[in-house]
């Protein structure tokens, strides 16, 4: 197994798509994964600490677990198969352990409440791991690893179009 933090949660300002980005501790190593919008939100409210006036669903699923006696031990993603991520909530009630199947946004939302730690299986971070390129690894490891920040882009990222949408004039197209 393999320990990992949360390095970032993203957004495809493309796709609108979401990411969480675990990074292996001591490593440069990344695994992105795929996720919802609801579940990439009840990621980043918990890291930075924004309290709801309800509790979410992943909030409703602590307060069970702890109702019931028992608590979060850790999250495992398991298994990657047919580009899906499986994980396991590993949890201990009474000091026994009892592994549940979830999806790993809902395994790492809940992670994060119970603030235990994240391991991934080894070959699974074969798979699907990546490292960065030398001079953009430096960059991304320079940042703080408890970071959520969404995608943003400066000018020079737009490239080609940077040019193209400072040569808009909106008077023109208000008028059609």
């Amino acid at each position: 197994m393999i320990q990992v933090n949360i390095d970032s949660v993203r957004i495809s300002l493309m796709t609108q798509n979401r990411i969480v980005v675990l990074r292996e501790v001591n490593s440069q190593r990344y695994l992105p994964i795929w996720i919802g919008a609801p579940e990439a939100d009840a990621i980043t409210l918990k890291l930075q600490n924004i309290t709801v006036q309800r509790p979410l669903t992943h909030d409703l699923l602590m307060n069970v677990i702890t109702t019931l006696e028992a608590s979060v031990e850790s999250v495992f993603i398991k298994e990657l198969k047919d580009d899906i991520f499986f994980a396991e909530i590993i949890l201990n009630q009474h000091g026994l352990k009892v592994g549940v199947d979830a999806r790993p946004s809902d395994a790492i939302a809940l992670a994060v409440r119970a603030n235990v730690p994240i391991y991934v299986d080894e070959r699974v971070m074969e798979v699907a791991g990546r490292v960065p390129e030398a001079d953009l690894a430096q960059s991304i490891l320079s940042e703080d690893d408890e970071s959520v920040e969404e995608e943003t882009f400066a000018e020079e990222d737009l490239g080609a179009f940077a040019d193209f949408i400072e040569s808009l004039d909106l008077d023109d197209l208000s008028a059609n």
